[in-house]
């Protein structure tokens, strides 16, 4: 009886999923008649910085906030698909219950408190936690490590502050929640090239020591590639190709259309695959 049962377990393991967040062919609809995802799917690996790139309107933010629960405030819907964090459907929690477990997004535009000084704006992102004020303390000191410039405009109006400033604070509060996993939107939009690359050389830093995953949002193509382990490529609310972030990087229909190293005469990314789908069918 016991060889059975053994034989039975070695036939049938538990095996755990690879993935921390897995979006599994998704399709969003807004004000119930336009569809904006179109069975969309990605994974993210524990640890990990993935990238879903594409430019303006592909789906990129639509896909975060259907992760993040956020689509109801814009009268969106999942309508299919699944979307799982650690192996558990999490369509159905509230954005709140999300930021318990771990899942934080930081929004396009950072949507900082403007009548609050930057270290009030820190503290917010803790508002979900039991800790005591030991605990609080250190975290604070924490995102403080990470962001010293945060710490010299700490009693600063967040209002006004530079837009870097800014993206480090929504970054930070962000930290303050301790999470697993940082949804972050287009991080680099409307901030000076040496910013960007002090906010993605936090974001790396942030991924390597403390093991915080990353799925973001990103139109610059070229920097997301950069830090990134992995790629998606959205258009027009659909992934049309996915890869390892160096192998996307060198890839010539990639830099074509979104790195702007290519030729002419291409209307979409897309329309390649098929073309290409279609001369090897010929062939």
């Amino acid at each position: 009886m016991q060889t059975a049962t053994a034989t039975v377990t070695a036939a049938h393991p538990e095996v755990a999923s690879p993935f921390l967040l897995s979006v599994n062919n998704i399709e969003v609809i807004y004000n119930h008649v336009i569809l904006v995802l179109k069975g969309v799917s990605l994974d993210v690996p524990e640890g990990r910085i993935v990238a879903l790139l594409g430019a303006n309107g592909a789906g990129k933010s639509t896909t975060l906030k259907a992760i993040s629960n956020l689509l109801s405030s814009e009268r969106g819907n999942v309508t299919k698909g699944s979307i799982e964090f650690r192996g558990e459907r999490i369509e159905a929690l509230s954005p709140d219950a999300l930021v318990k477990r771990g899942v934080i997004q930081v929004m396009e535009g950072r949507h900082c408190f403007g009548h609050l000084t930057v270290e009030e704006n820190l503290l917010t992102g803790a508002y979900t936690r039991r800790a005591g004020r030991g605990e609080i303390a250190a975290s604070l000191e924490k995102v403080y490590h990470y962001f010293p410039r945060l710490k010299e405009r700490r009693q600063s109006q967040a209002g006004y502050t530079s837009g870097g400033e800014q993206q480090m604070v929504a970054v930070g509060r962000a930290l303050m929640a301790c999470p697993q996993m940082i949804l972050l939107d287009e991080p680099s939009m409307g901030l000076a090239p040496q910013i960007v690359e002090e906010i993605f050389e936090i974001v790396r830093e942030l991924n390597q020591k403390e093991r915080v995953s990353f799925l973001l949002a990103e139109q610059n193509t070229s920097i997301a590639l950069r830090y990134a382990d992995y790629g998606y490529i959205l258009e027009n609310g659909r992934v049309v190709m996915d890869g390892e972030a160096a192998a996307l990087a060198s890839n010539e229909d990639v830099k074509e259309f979104y790195l702007g190293l290519g030729g002419e005469g291409r209307k979409s990314f897309r329309e390649v695959k098929h073309y290409r789908r279609r001369k090897r069918w010929l062939a």
